[in-house]
């Protein structure tokens, strides 16, 4: 489970406006949202930046999360 959809919802990005800030397709963000693909780092570094978020926050879950 990742945060990306959650943080580019509060930009007010689309999945389109993300991916042509990162220089991936559409289907790219989609798939990352909903976690059927595995982004690269630097791909995962340059969203994170794009969303003012970090690599934690964006692809981690944090323990304290789930309850």
């Amino acid at each position: 489970m990742n945060r990306v959809r959650e943080y580019r919802k509060r930009q007010k990005l689309s999945q389109f406006s993300l991916a042509e800030k990162v220089g991936v397709a559409r289907q790219t963000i989609n798939l990352i949202e909903n976690d059927k693909y595995n982004p690269s780092l630097n791909l995962c570094i340059g969203i994170a930046k794009i969303l003012g978020t970090d690599l934690n926050t964006l692809f981690w879950e944090d323990e304290h999360d789930e309850g």
